[in-house]
């Protein structure tokens, strides 16, 4: 069984007992989230299709841990100016793991 769910802003294909990394998410360590934008389910063959959302469907998670990840390096050049920049960052992520599709 696996479902197609809208996660801060991203569509990801998730099934239960799965970790997914998803961009960070305001929760505690620990907490249980609900997403309710579940745009397919597919239970066992039977598919369900959104239009653009299922109702009464939801996907229940639990937060793991939040995390950062590597380094992105912006480089911006004018050629024949002198002008250079160089700057980065590290985007905060969140792991969590799917419990129940419901």
């Amino acid at each position: 069984m696996y479902a197609i769910v809208d996660i801060a802003g991203q569509q990801m294909k998730v099934e239960e007992n799965q970790k997914v990394i998803v961009n960070r998410l305001e929760a505690a360590e620990g907490d249980e989230l609900t997403f309710e934008k579940v745009l397919l389910k597919d239970n066992n063959g039977k598919v369900e299709i959104g239009t653009p959302v299922l109702e009464g469907a939801k996907v229940t998670a639990k937060v793991l841990d939040h995390l950062r990840g590597d380094k992105v390096i912006i480089f911006k050049k004018k050629r024949r100016k002198g002008y250079q920049k160089r700057t980065g960052f590290r985007p905060d992520f969140t792991r969590i793991q799917i419990e129940k599709i419901a």
